[in-house]
């Protein structure tokens, strides 16, 4: 149960029984490092039992896990869970991930708006010649069936922002039961969403909460039908062969700009697009590439980026990402030994450091802007959660290939047969023509695909 322990939160896990409080706990501390809560840390037997629980249970009937899903999402945003009001959730969970206050009330409204739409947006996911149910006349002429891959989905979630816990959503919509692990640097989101789905009607063997070492981690994994992992690099190329997992890993985010258009129209949007959610989503722009002189817009960009302030989380006007000092000079030391040498590489943000030391044991990540030479630069597939952005030429003959491997690319030009090809391209993902930030999102809209498109497939069924 949340409740105070020696000044502490308690973050039990949530198992098919109820909530558990092992002996095994880890303290989790804020930015600053003053602890917040604990939370228990389960072996790898109850993790068996739990996933067995889950795979045994019955899934509630359609109407009433959408009921459900509305109220889960209803009570997440604006109710007490557990005995956390709404406000102190938000307070605590800015706290603990130094995720601006500003950013985390844009998470929860996500959160709450995909639980009510959890099941239109799997919907988009399904094939226009599939039906939902075999019941449906048209089954009786013979039709395909939208049908579950399994029954037991896992989630190794990432703590770097409370909206990546909005697209699991979609999987207890679809009937999965689920098991989510959280990240030990926030567990307090999935923890307050669990609550609120079990208190909303979600039975304890419908969805679980699984904190774990990395040896029952794997177990976790082993006994779903189906997982989604999150990650670095190194999680898509540990998981990308499996055929039930679905890797979560850096987004390298683009912006394209041809010379049929003025960047200057732009800034706002390439501005955006990095700087929003304090640049720690993978849908943020990582690079941008500039058909042309690269520098004006560089420049500019610094210009704009260098104008956020660096403050505590908590404070209403934060957008930047703030960790434990320690942390920050990690990302620093990274950064810097990425442009060391300096050859082909121009520092417009950035290049004295990026750390913004608060005083109390956290830091602001400042953001940096770093001008490369060469469009094929490996510097410019590096992606940290911070407002990063490397800003490169690109030229008609380089084409897609500086593009590829690519969640989102903004393209701001004209030329529809460039259009044509990056459409074309399998490793963009996301393609967004005009002024649309990389970070735009919506119920409905795929992110990395459907995950309906994973969850799912069809079934040929006739009937008499």
């Amino acid at each position: 149960m949340l409740k105070p322990a020696e000044g502490l939160v308690s973050l039990d896990a949530l198992g098919p029984k109820g909530p558990y409080r092992s002996r095994s706990r880890v303290t989790v501390n804020d930015v600053s490092g003053v602890p917040l809560a604990e939370l228990s840390i389960i072996p790898r037997l109850f993790v068996t039992r739990a996933m067995s629980a889950l795979r045994a249970a019955r899934t509630l009937p359609l109407e009433a896990r959408l009921a459900a899903l509305k109220r889960a999402g209803e009570l997440f945003a604006t109710g007490t869970v557990d005995g956390m009001t709404a406000d102190r959730y938000e307070a605590t969970v800015c706290r603990m991930s130094g995720t601006p206050l500003a950013n985390v009330r844009i998470a929860v409204e996500a959160i709450r708006l995909a639980a009510e739409q959890a099941f239109r947006s799997a919907q988009a996911a399904r094939p226009v010649g599939a039906v939902t149910d075999w019941r449906d006349p048209h089954a009786r002429t013979g039709t395909a069936v939208w049908c579950r891959r399994g029954d037991v989905f896992a989630v190794h979630a990432a703590g770097n922002h409370p909206a990546v816990h909005a697209q699991w959503l979609e999987a207890l919509a679809l009937g999965y039961r689920v098991a989510v692990r959280p990240s030990r640097r926030e567990p307090l989101t999935p923890y307050r969403l669990v609550s609120a789905l079990r208190a909303a009607g979600f039975g304890d063997d419908q969805v679980v909460l699984l904190p774990t070492d990395h040896d029952a981690a794997g177990e976790i994994l082993r006994a779903a039908d189906l997982s989604m992992v999150y990650g670095g690099q190194e999680v898509v190329d540990r998981y990308g062969a499996d055929p039930t997992v679905l890797p979560n890993g850096p987004g390298r985010s683009k912006i394209l700009i041809t010379a049929d258009t003025d960047w200057r129209d732009h800034l706002d949007v390439v501005v955006d697009s990095v700087a929003r959610h304090g640049g720690t989503a993978c849908v943020n722009a990582t690079a941008v590439f500039v058909e042309g002189d690269p520098a004006p817009l560089a420049r500019a960009l610094a210009e704009r980026l260098a104008a956020l302030p660096s403050l505590p989380p908590q404070d209403e006007r934060a957008v930047l990402p703030v960790h434990p000092l320690p942390t920050a000079r990690g990302f620093e030391q990274f950064v810097l030994g990425q442009v060391k040498d300096g050859a082909g590489v121009t520092a417009w943000l950035g290049g004295d450091g990026v750390v913004d030391d608060l005083g109390d044991g956290s830091a602001a990540l400042r953001p940096a802007v770093f001008q490369l030479d060469d469009p094929y630069a490996p510097q410019a597939g590096v992606e940290l959660s911070f407002p990063l952005v490397w800003v490169a030429p690109w030229s008609r003959t380089d084409g897609v290939r500086p593009l590829r491997d690519t969640l989102v690319l903004t393209a701001l030009t004209q030329d529809e047969d460039l259009l044509d090809e990056l459409l074309a391209e399998p490793s963009v993902s996301n393609l967004y023509v005009g002024d649309h930030p990389t970070h735009w999102i919506a119920p409905g809209i795929p992110h990395d695909a459907y995950l309906g498109e994973f969850l799912m497939r069809t079934k040929a069924v006739i009937r008499g």
